[in-house]
């Protein structure tokens, strides 16, 4: 898996304006999995490519009321069959942390890449899921030399209190297990 110029090669596009440049000087060095799931606990429309494009139906189910003047994105969005779907360059500022903090930082966003995970708190994630999501991760730790397997956090690690995912489904060790990219495990003693 390749980034070019802050998209991933394997990736659909669809870019949405809910997304700025990075603060001057700053480059990724955090990576926030997320989950997301709309209308909650329902997968496979495109609902979540809407939401992120300010072009959701808000009158389409009675949850969208609660999230209409929301403006958020995130750089990627990994579905339940594995498609990946990136709305922000990595390159640049993608709105999904929010109030967050992370080793006394403030404001993820401006040093972090978001990943959303198509799926909830409570549902296991699809094994499309896990292998899609350790290929990017290993691609990133690639190009941005500033991330390593030691800064990647969940939304819940960043805003504790506040929010819950990627939340108990989600299985670290399985995901963190043989990160390591294919260029380390040829200089690995």
């Amino acid at each position: 898996m390749q980034i070019k110029s802050g998209w991933l090669t394997a990736a659909r596009t669809v870019r949405t304006e809910n997304c700025e440049p990075r603060p001057v000087g700053i480059v990724p060095q955090l990576l926030v999995i997320h989950n997301i799931s709309l209308p909650p606990g329902q997968f496979g429309d495109s609902s979540i490519e809407r939401f992120f494009t300010n072009t959701l139906d808000w009158d389409e189910h009675p949850f969208f009321a609660e999230i209409r003047d929301v403006k958020v994105s995130a750089h990627l969005l990994i579905r339940r069959d594995g498609e990946l779907v990136q709305f922000v360059s990595f390159d640049d500022r993608a709105w999904h942390a929010g109030l967050s903090c992370y080793g006394g930082r403030e404001n993820c966003n401006d040093f972090s890449i978001g990943i959303e995970l198509e799926g909830t708190d409570s549902l296991p994630y699809t094994n499309a899921q896990y292998h899609a999501l350790r290929a990017v991760t290993r691609a990133l730790l690639q190009t941005y030399p500033s991330m390593s397997r030691d800064h990647i956090a969940g939304h819940s690690d960043i805003a504790p209190g506040r929010k819950t995912d990627p939340g108990p489904a989600f299985d670290w060790s399985r995901y963190l297990q043989d990160l390591e990219s294919p260029a380390q495990k040829e200089s690995a003693p």
